[in-house]
């Protein structure tokens, strides 16, 4: 019996992910565990920085190709890492040749059509899911904006009371912890790790409390502070 091959295809969202391994591990651990159980060959991998929103991809678009070539199997960690919308994820799944499509965190999905099926029922869920939390997000920023609040630290002037400052610094601290909570919570629910969570908030465009990109530890801070109020 001729061994099974496979080409694999990683997908990062930033720059900063790429350089320094953030997601990609995980993504490669993934591979590794699923050939241990299923043992075949992985005849090259390509890696993306791109945002799972956007259909044009090169390296996706090599790696369709080199499994259509040799008749390999693409490999995939995650459902997520492919495609969020259904229609994009499906022309995937058939632009994959008869070798067809695994992902590593549903191994009894079957490669053939009746996988092909799930698959897409899956990716409908998924993209719904997506759009909920977007339009979570956006009324949530826009309930603030409406509110007047403002999101950053304060800034009184050179004779403001320090203890003041303080007391006001931490009042703004817990009022944008508990706007921002629910996101983080919706988020953490469907498994993601701090670093996840933190990506996913930068991609939906959601800033700090500072106005700046979401850090792991950020979203813990977020997480003490919901709890204490």
């Amino acid at each position: 019996m001729a061994q099974q091959t496979f080409i694999s295809y990683f997908r990062v969202s930033t720059e900063k992910q790429g350089r320094s391994g953030l997601g990609l591990e995980a993504q490669q651990q993934a591979v590794s565990a699923y050939l241990d159980a299923h043992p075949g060959k992985v005849l090259a991998s390509f890696v993306e920085v791109e945002s799972g929103k956007r259909s044009d991809r090169p390296e996706l678009a090599k790696a369709l190709a080199a499994c259509k070539l040799k008749g390999a199997t693409l490999i995939v960690a995650k459902l997520d890492r492919l495609a969020r919308n259904a229609r994009f994820l499906l022309s995937v799944v058939e632009g994959t040749g008869e070798g067809g499509v695994v992902f590593c965190d549903m191994p009894q999905i079957p490669a053939g059509p009746v996988g092909k099926f799930l698959v897409t029922q899956m990716a409908a869920v998924g993209e719904l899911e997506a759009g909920l939390i977007s339009a979570r997000t956006k009324a949530a920023l826009a309930a603030a904006k409406a509110r007047g609040r403002v999101l950053g630290g304060y800034r009184g002037g050179p004779k403001a009371d320090p203890a003041r400052a303080a007391e006001v610094r931490i009042q703004q601290a817990d009022a944008f912890a508990a706007r921002v909570r629910p996101l983080v919570d919706d988020l953490q629910s469907q498994g993601l790790s701090l670093r996840q969570i933190a990506a996913r908030l930068t991609e939906e465009g959601v800033e700090t409390a500072r106005g700046g990109a979401w850090t792991a530890d950020a979203v813990r801070r977020v997480m003490l502070r919901g709890a204490r109020s």
